[in-house]
């Protein structure tokens, strides 16, 4: 694509950057424009994906038909089938008239299904049968209709996770994704992101009549090497909290420490460790987490117990009150009374002595079981290396080093 052809779609769509990544999704995207082959756009959230469907549609002979943008995770499940493929009157309750549905009255045009990731399997399933045939049935009909709608599609969760998870048809996925089309992060934008400070100041300095907030270059470096979760939507964010905010018009790298968030949990990414396949959204794998976690605090309310014990022990029957060298009997004022009464041995239950002295974990739980496989399982994982596996358990590395003399682990 020109050079001159590219800045201009850039302005019409108010798109700003020049990293090559962002040059080659728009240019994948006219390319694809003028066919009716489905897309799908990848990327994390906030970066901007919702641009693309626009791009395409307006480039494509559909530009004079309809297009409608519809985020699937914000439609309950329960109606989401309905605002989809419509339905006939007296299909539900609530169903006092027909609906053609989105793709009934997108006839001609394009859909943008975004979030596409959080459809339920039934409603993959019909989305699958209009890609293929182009026909679908509203709820609650018995006749097919015909549509002839182009989809373009995006997500931010991982497509071949979920399909190994069995929550996203594999079929579904090959078939949306005739066109893939991944967004870059803002992080790997380079200069973009000053860039795109710059017009979020200047639009917060127009629409609020304020001086335009500008950035020294120390201030640039920091703003490049954040690493910007929320990548766009983000950084929009912080311009304009600090355009109202700030009383300095030059912000300087001090100035700006205030506005990013500088804990780690804020500003690392989650990470996976090459060549594993691990993942706490597997309920086996949060459940022996949670057990190992709870055989130590079970074991850490026996010591606290014991050491209780031995300490009201040794209190023995004493309860006097000492001034000085004389030592005088109790009184009779509520507070020596109070005193006198947690000072005296106090007859114990047989429950407790045996929760103190002799506990005995449930052999039903085999605590000693999962923990020791939730162990195995984290050292496996990080290949050895009992520091990253303490981490992940979330225990120091001298409890570990305890858990693997304890299992015969060495």
């Amino acid at each position: 694509m020109k050079a001159t052809e590219l800045q201009s779609v850039k302005q019409r769509y108010n798109i700003v950057g020049n990293c090559p990544a962002l040059n080659h999704v728009l240019d994948v995207a006219l390319q694809v424009a003028p066919t009716d082959l489905s897309v799908l756009i990848i990327g994390e959230s906030g970066v901007g994906k919702e641009i693309i469907p626009r791009v395409i549609h307006d480039n494509s002979p559909r530009r004079r038909e309809k297009y409608f943008a519809i985020n699937c995770g914000s439609i309950p499940e329960g109606t989401i089938d309905s605002e989809l493929f419509g339905h006939v009157k007296g299909s539900f309750t609530g169903a006092i008239n027909d609906s053609p549905g989105y793709f009934g009255v997108a006839n001609k045009g394009t859909l943008f299904l975004d979030e596409v990731g959080e459809l339920p399997l039934a409603t993959q399933a019909r989305l699958l049968r209009v890609l293929e045939t182009g026909e679908y049935i509203p709820v609650g009909a018995t006749e097919v209709r015909k549509t002839d709608v182009r989809i373009v599609a995006a997500t931010n969760v991982n497509i071949r996770k979920a399909i190994s998870e069995g929550r996203f048809r594999e079929d579904l996925y090959y078939r949306l994704n005739s066109i893939p089309i991944q967004m870059p992060p803002l992080r790997d934008r380079g200069e973009d992101i000053v860039l795109l400070f710059r017009l979020f100041a200047m639009q917060m300095a127009e629409k609020y009549r304020m001086e335009k907030v500008t950035l020294t270059d120390e201030a640039k470096l920091m703003l490049m090497k954040y690493k910007w979760p929320g990548n766009v939507r983000q950084l929009k964010n912080i311009t304009e909290q600090i355009s109202i905010l700030s009383p300095e018009r030059t912000i300087t790298a001090e100035t700006l420490a205030r506005f990013i968030p500088q804990d780690q949990e804020s500003t690392q990414l989650a990470t996976i460790h090459p060549g594993s396949d691990h993942s706490f959204e597997s309920e086996r794998e949060i459940l022996y987490k949670i057990l190992f976690e709870l055989r130590g605090n079970v074991n850490e309310l026996r010591r606290e117990l014991s050491q209780l014990k031995n300490q009201i022990g040794e209190a023995g029957g004493r309860a006097i009150i000492a001034e000085g060298d004389k030592a005088e009997p109790l009184g009779n004022t509520p507070a020596t009374i109070q005193q006198h009464f947690y000072m005296q041995p106090q007859p114990k239950p047989a429950a407790e002595d045996a929760i103190a002295e002799e506990y005995v974990e449930p052999e039903t739980l085999n605590l000693d079981t999962m923990s020791r496989q939730m162990l195995e399982k984290a050292l496996e994982r990080n290949g050895g290396n009992r520091k990253k596996a303490a981490q992940e358990l979330g225990i120091s590395d001298r409890t570990l080093y305890r858990r693997i003399k304890q299992y015969g682990l060495d």
